[in-house]
């Protein structure tokens, strides 16, 4: 449905209250996700800015400009029948979460990194009962299970649509701790990228930057904005 190239055929875009959330129509059609499935939002909130991603498009649809909506597609279609095996993949990053592997050296790289890193790690540790390891180098850290088994479980009590903002905090930053963190909402995605970009970025201050990487950094810094912004307006219209 959301294929590059597609002229807009549409006029009118409308919201429409279900039983089990809001619809999309298009000119009095609803619309349903690229699987077939409906096309259901659970808030007015997120239904309206989708509606205002499809009211935007021009001549011709372009998907890029419409995160929203891909979001929730995937959350209808990925999400609900592989949800076992995306938290699988998101478990591993934990695994090797980028919080635990540390630079020896230089002294202001360290600094940042613990001033950074290590309440992050607090936090895990208080909130999941999750305590992990740290080491300097790039030898692999075994970590405790039992730590490990608890961010497991903290990534699937994540509904489908929560599960694919968590997908994108975590492949984005490289670390299940930020991206659980950022998931629910204790870190903002500007905060999550600065401490998953701490080494990137000390690199940067000493040798300068490239400029096809800061467009490539800068895409992914706009997923992840796009991805709190789902994350928002899953929340119910009576959240604080």
């Amino acid at each position: 449905m959301l294929k590059t190239g597609i002229k807009r055929f549409y006029k009118a875009v409308a919201v429409k209250h279900e039983s089990h959330g809001f619809t999309l129509l298009l000119d009095g059609k609803a619309v349903k996700t690229p699987a077939g499935r409906p096309f259901l939002a659970p808030t007015r909130a997120l239904a309206d800015a989708i509606a205002e991603e499809w009211r935007a498009q021009d001549a011709d649809i372009v998907p890029d400009t419409m995160p929203l909506t891909k979001a929730l597609n995937t959350a209808l279609d990925r999400v609900a029948s592989h949800r076992a095996e995306i938290i699988e993949d998101l478990a591993k990053y934990a695994g090797s979460d980028l919080l635990c592997y540390r630079a020896a050296e230089p002294v202001e790289l360290v600094r940042r990194q613990r001033g950074t890193w290590d309440p992050w790690l607090a936090w895990a540790a208080e909130r999941f009962g999750a305590r992990l390891a740290t080491a300097t180098g790039v030898a692999h850290i075994v970590q405790s299970p039992e730590a490990l088994a608890r961010l497991k479980a903290a990534m699937a009590a994540q509904d489908d649509a929560h599960l694919v903002a968590l997908h994108a905090g975590v492949t984005i930053t490289g670390s299940g701790v930020l991206g659980l963190a950022f998931a629910t909402r204790a870190l903002s995605p500007d905060e999550a990228f600065a401490a998953a970009h701490i080494d990137e970025d000390y690199q940067a201050e000493l040798w300068g930057r490239d400029a096809e990487a800061e467009r490539a950094r800068a895409r992914r810094h706009d997923e992840l904005r796009a991805a709190r912004r789902f994350i928002d307006l899953l929340a119910p219209a009576d959240a604080a």
